[in-house]
């Protein structure tokens, strides 16, 4: 396959960044995504050029940290999958490629194609915790009983990566899939009911302070997410903040 790809170069935060364009030949379909991008790396660093910065880890579809803007969309034009787990039969011979990072105010540029996504981590230390008596007293999971339909939907909500395709994928840049699944995975269960009341105010707080907009319902954080993160976490969130802050 020969490409043409439009990548985002951008040397820190405050430089101002703009679209390079890269010609690439002789690219396998069955390659994935990254390793298109290594192989253009190793071309450049050939030329004595800088290599394009792309964040990854795991390259397992596990961790998220691969994400990447794609032709418009988060992760790519595929579904239920991370850039990692993109391959390039996906696109055509000839095809013009635009890669982009995450594009949100939260979520500031560091070096090209990678952003700052501590905002999350920030959100999760507010209050996505539990704890746990472990000095000599703990108690056997199994022996706390949960109902079938309560465990999965908090299962289903333990599964979001913390990738932000949600937020990429926000024409408001809104955070609210992410912190609705980590307070859903909580709300959900007994265990995590003793500081419910506030997790969800922490939480909120924290995600509010960041800078992430406000949900408007369009529901393309959902069909972007690459675990498929369901809205009705948004709706659970938006019920726990509801009957905390009539608490508090």
């Amino acid at each position: 396959m020969n490409l043409t790809l439009k990548i985002w170069r951008q040397k820190n935060a405050s430089d101002k960044g703009k679209m390079v364009d890269y010609p690439i030949s002789n690219i396998s379909p069955d390659m994935s995504f990254l390793e298109m991008l290594d192989v253009l790396n190793n071309e450049l660093i050939e030329k004595g050029e800088e290599p394009v910065s792309f964040d990854h880890d795991c390259r397992e579809g596990i961790c998220g940290s691969c994400s990447l803007y794609i032709n418009g969309e988060a992760h790519g034009p595929d579904r239920l999958i991370t850039t990692c787990q993109l391959h390039m039969r996906t696109f055509k011979d000839g095809e013009t490629i635009t890669i982009e990072p995450w594009r949100a105010t939260a979520f500031p540029v560091i070096k090209d194609l990678v952003v700052d996504r501590t905002a999350f981590d920030r959100i999760q230390h507010a209050g996505g915790f539990i704890s746990v008596n472990t000095s000599g007293n703990t108690i056997d999971a199994n022996a706390i009983p949960v109902n079938k339909q309560d465990a999965d939907d908090a299962f289903s909500a333990a599964t979001c990566i913390g990738c932000g395709a949600c937020v990429a994928s926000c024409k408001n840049s809104s955070a609210m899939l992410f912190v609705g699944a980590k307070v859903s995975q909580f709300a959900l269960l007994p265990q995590g009911q003793v500081e419910a009341t506030d997790r969800v105010l922490n939480m909120v707080k924290q995600m509010d302070e960041e800078g992430f907009g406000n949900c408007t319902n369009t529901g393309a954080c959902e069909v972007e997410c690459p675990k498929g993160i369901s809205l009705e976490n948004i709706a659970r969130m938006n019920t726990e903040f509801l009957k905390a802050s009539l608490k508090g």
